[in-house]
C-alpha cells in the first residue's frame, strides 16, 4: 500500500471512529434527555427553592404590578400575593404543578382559617387534611382540578389529596431525591435529620463540617455525582449539569454541592430558613421550632386571603402566554431557572416578548446553577441594548438567598 493509500485508509478510519464516538454521545445525551422528561412528567417541586422574599425585594414588588411568573410549588406566587399586586399570570408546563398551583388558591379562598391552611401544608400527619379538603375545596374547584385531587394513584385506591394527611414533601421527585441522601447519609452512619437539634449557628457549622462535608469524599458520592441521572432529582437537566460542572476542577459535582450546601446549612440561622428544615427534617418546622415560609406566615394571611382571585394559572409556556399580552403590560416577570434549559433561539424568542410586554421600569428576575447570567453574550445586541443588568443588587441578594442551592441571582430592568 502506498504512503498515500495508507493516510487515505488511516484518515477515513479515523473519520469513522468520530462519527461513532460522536454518534454515541449524542446517543447518550439524548437518553439522559429523555429520561430527564420522563422524570418531569410527574410532580417535581412539591415546594419552590427559591426564597421569596429574596424575589420581592429584587422586583420591589408593590401594590398594583401586574407579574407574570413560573409555577413550580406555587409558594412564592402566594407570597407575593401579600404586596396587593394587581395581577398574577401563572404558568407551567407541567400539569401536576398547575393542579397544586390552584389547590393552594383556593385553600386561601376557601378554607375558614388560617390554622386550617396551615394544617393543610404546613404540617405532617393530619389525618382531617383530606376531609377538609371535601368539605371547603373540592366544590369550589374546577372540574380539570378537582379531578385530578380525587383521582387514584396507586393500587391501595389512595387519592391524590390524601397525601396532605401524611407528607407531601417526602413526594414529588424532589421529595425522594432528599430521601434518598438521606439513606445514602446513613449508610455512612449520619442522621442528616439531626441538623434540627443544634441551636446555634456555631453548632450548625460544627454539624456541617464533622457530619455532612466529609461524605462528599467518599469515592462512591463523588462518582454518584458525576453521573448526570444521578442529579435529576434535584432538578437539574442535562444541560444545567454541564453549568455546574464548569465550576468543578473534575467532572464530580460534588464540590459544588459541598459548597451550595454549606451556604443552606451554615449561613442563616436554622429558625429563620425553612429551605433547610426540608433539607435535613424533610418537613417545616412547627412553631416553637422556628419560622415557617412566608406564604403561611400570620402576618400575611389576610392579604393572601383577600388578593388569592387576582391570580390565573395557566397550562402553558411563558413565551406561549406573553406572546397573547398586549405591549407594555406586564411589570414584574419570575423566570425562576429555566432559561438554563434554554437553546439560544429560545432564550431571543423568549426576551422579544419580555421585551415587547414590559411596561417602563419593567423588573426581570431569574436564577442559574452557575454563578454568571446565562442571557450574556447569548442575546441579541437589540434586545440586549433595552435592558439594564443590576449587577451590584444581584450579587447582593444572592447572598440572601436562603435556598442556596443556585450559583447566581440576576434582575434586569427595562432601560428608560
Amino acid at each position: 500500500m502506498s504512503e498515500f493509500a495508507h493516510d487515505a485508509g488511516f484518515n477515513t478510519n479515523h473519520r469513522l471512529k468520530d462519527a461513532l464516538l460522536q454518534h454515541r454521545t449524542l446517543s447518550r445525551e439524548g437518553l439522559s434527555e429523555r429520561l430527564f422528561g420522563l422524570l418531569f412528567s410527574g410532580l417535581v417541586y412539591p415546594q419552590i427553592w427559591e426564597d421569596p422574599d429574596v424575589d420581592m425585594a429584587a422586583m420591589e414588588l408593590g401594590a398594583g404590578h401586574r407579574m407574570v411568573t413560573i409555577a413550580s410549588g406555587g409558594c412564592n406566587m402566594l407570597a407575593y400575593l401579600s404586596r396587593h399586586p394587581a395581577r398574577i399570570d401563572v404558568v407551567d408546563l407541567n400539569p401536576h404543578h398547575v393542579a397544586l398551583n390552584r389547590l393552594k388558591l383556593a385553600a386561601f379562598r376557601f378554607l375558614p382559617t388560617h390554622g386550617d391552611v396551615v394544617r393543610q401544608f404546613g404540617m405532617e400527619n393530619i389525618a382531617s387534611n383530606s376531609r377538609a379538603y371535601d368539605t371547603f375545596i373540592a366544590p369550589k374547584l374546577d372540574v380539570a382540578t378537582r379531578r385530578y385531587w380525587n383521582g387514584r394513584t396507586n393500587a391501595f385506591g389512595r387519592r391524590r389529596i390524601d397525601v396532605f394527611d401524611r407528607n407531601i414533601y417526602k413526594t414529588g421527585l424532589l421529595g425522594r431525591f432528599i430521601g434518598a441522601g438521606h439513606l445514602v447519609a446513613r449508610l455512612y452512619g449520619v442522621r442528616l435529620s439531626e441538623m434540627i437539634e443544634t441551636r446555634s449557628l456555631r453548632e450548625q457549622r460544627h454539624f456541617f463540617e464533622t457530619r455532612v462535608a466529609p461524605l462528599f469524599d467518599k469515592p462512591a458520592i463523588r462518582w454518584l455525582t458525576s453521573r448526570k441521572s444521578s442529579l435529576f432529582g434535584l432538578g437539574i437537566p442535562p444541560q444545567q449539569f454541564d453549568e455546574l460542572a464548569s465550576l468543578s476542577d473534575g467532572k464530580s459535582l460534588a464540590p459544588v454541592l459541598k459548597a451550595r450546601l454549606e451556604k443552606l446549612s451554615c449561613h442563616f440561622p436554622l429558625r429563620d430558613n425553612y429551605f433547610a428544615w426540608q433539607a435535613y427534617a424533610r418537613r417545616y418546622p412547627t412553631g416553637a421550632e422556628g419560622a415557617l415560609p412566608t406564604y403561611l406566615k400570620l402576618e400575611h394571611y389576610d392579604a393572601i386571603r383577600a388578593n388569592a382571585e387576582r391570580v390565573e394559572v395557566h397550562h402553558a409556556g411563558f413565551t406561549e402566554l406573553l406572546a397573547q399580552k398586549p405591549a407594555e403590560s406586564v411589570d414584574r416577570f419570575v423566570l425562576l431557572d429555566a432559561q438554563d434549559w434554554m437553546t439560544d433561539g429560545q432564550i431571543n424568542a423568549l426576551w422579544s416578548e419580555i421585551s415587547r410586554a414590559a411596561a417602563p421600569g419593567a423588573r426581570v428576575i431569574f436564577r442559574t446553577a452557575a454563578e454568571k447570567s446565562v442571557i450574556e453574550g447569548r442575546l441579541s445586541q437589540a434586545l440586549r441594548e433595552r435592558w439594564t443588568y443590576l449587577a451590584e443588587r444581584s450579587a447582593e441578594l444572592n447572598l440572601r438567598d436562603r435556598s442556596a442551592i443556585y450559583g447566581g441571582f440576576h434582575i434586569y430592568e427595562k432601560t428608560a
